[in-house]
């Protein structure tokens, strides 16, 4: 075992249980990784294990958010890796691990970072950069992604019902200005976020608009979504917008259709493919560990066969998932902008949504082999499966379903679309 495996496994079980078992990354696809990348993963392992991991389980139990950890989040310096120099394959094993440790953090970190920065990386103006860029990327202020509408998920491409109405103003009023109309509905971050990427129609034209609406201004309505059995520590929230003033300052100039939109959801969608590898991840390592600790019949319950066959099955999940993810990072690589300016390369929307699909599906069978071998035990939050188990649901669901995600490689595929 190589020197980052033997950390990653006594950082996986501190108490020293399996320190000469392999780690879920049978394949090793992390030494892919530069020394560099290594040392920063180990370092975030550390940090999880100390500051994530005792407490996850009672933040989701009480579906509390613990935004006294954002400082010391901040502290690593992981915002948008490949901004800093990471490798996309760094970037996604980020993602990995949070989730292998808690699915909600990820999904904060996630949001906040891979579609509230990275719009303002992607779209932003200079202005707008030097505005929040800084403090956003150090969790001074967090962020949030307002697309998904009560009555549009899936369809919301064509039926964005949230609207923005230019109006004109003078030099006394502070210029143009836009007042939006609409919801939003499931917006993670949404009930604590300071400022928000809203995704309106223009009322002039058509035309897609993002604005950065900053979440205590008048009109703005944010009500936590409640009982959801799974991702309890994110707060989702339900949003309503009733004649929000937003300045001309604040609106997207580079965004204009729902072309930038799917530029967005394509980098987030992957982002969900590799926390459906890091929840099967998480789903190997509890479901092993306590394998070997349950006596039944008078042995551990990791002699028995069938047991051993379900672990074998998982682990196989969980490495034909991460070796998906390791091409895709590829390909994220394979980027080159031509004499015009034109970007080509780098992974296809169609790959993408293959990715997340077929992941979220293994997963899904993952985590449903480790609660099996948990048991009774498998039902409680006290022994983690549970709460892996349920929030494997909304990582099926969520930056497209699966059935969406499979609509559009089947589109890719055939030539003819089945959505529309």
């Amino acid at each position: 075992m190589s020197q980052t495996h033997k950390l990653a496994a006594a950082v996986e079980h501190p108490a020293g249980s399996l320190p000469s078992l392999p780690s879920a990354d049978f394949f090793d696809f992390e030494s892919l990784l530069s020394v560099q990348e290594q040392r920063k993963l180990n370092e975030l392992r550390q940090f999880l294990a100390t500051e994530i991991a005792p407490y996850a389980k009672d933040w989701w139990d009480k579906a509390e958010f613990p935004a006294h950890i954002l400082p010391k989040l901040a502290a690593l310096r992981l915002s948008t890796p490949t901004h800093r120099g990471y490798s996309n394959l760094f970037a996604g094993l980020v993602i990995a691990e949070m989730t292998r440790v808690d699915t909600s953090i990820a999904t904060f970190f996630m949001v906040h970072h891979d579609l509230f920065i990275e719009a303002l990386y992607e779209f932003g103006s200079k202005d707008q950069q030097d505005r929040y860029l800084d403090d956003a990327s150090n969790l001074r202020t967090t962020g949030a992604f307002a697309l998904t509408e009560p009555d549009h998920g899936s369809d919301v491409a064509g039926g964005l019902q949230t609207v923005a109405r230019r109006v004109p103003g003078g030099a006394d009023d502070g210029g143009d200005y836009w007042v939006l109309n609409g919801a939003k509905r499931w917006i993670g971050n949404g009930t604590f976020c300071d400022h928000m990427l809203v995704w309106a129609r223009d009322e002039a034209d058509g035309a897609i608009r993002g604005f950065i609406v900053d979440g205590t201004l008048p009109g703005v309505t944010r009500t936590k979504i409640e009982n959801k059995i799974a991702l309890r520590t994110v707060q989702n929230a339900d949003i309503v917008l009733k004649d929000v003033r937003v300045a001309e300052a604040d609106r997207f100039s580079g965004i204009n259709s729902f072309a930038d939109t799917n530029h967005l959801l394509r980098g987030s969608r992957l982002m969900v493919a590799w926390q459906a590898v890091g929840q099967q991840l998480a789903a190997f390592d509890v479901a092993r560990q306590y394998a070997l600790d349950r006596q039944q019949f008078g042995r551990p319950l990791a002699k028995f066969q069938l047991i051993q066959q379900q672990l074998v099955d998982m682990l196989g999940n969980a490495v034909a998932s991460m070796g998906m993810m390791v091409r895709i990072a590829q390909l994220q690589e394979d980027i080159y902008t031509d004499s015009k300016g034109v970007r080509h390369g780098g992974a296809q929307m169609a790959q993408v949504a293959l990715a997340k699909a077929y992941c979220s599906a293994r997963m899904r069978e993952t985590v449903a082999m480790g609660r099996s071998i948990l048991g009774g035990n498998g039902i409680v939050t006290d022994y983690r499966m549970a709460k892996i188990f349920a929030d494997a649901e909304a990582i099926y669901t969520y930056e497209g379903s699966f059935e969406i995600n499979s609509l559009i490689v089947g589109r890719a595929v055939t030539g003819v679309s089945a959505i529309v």
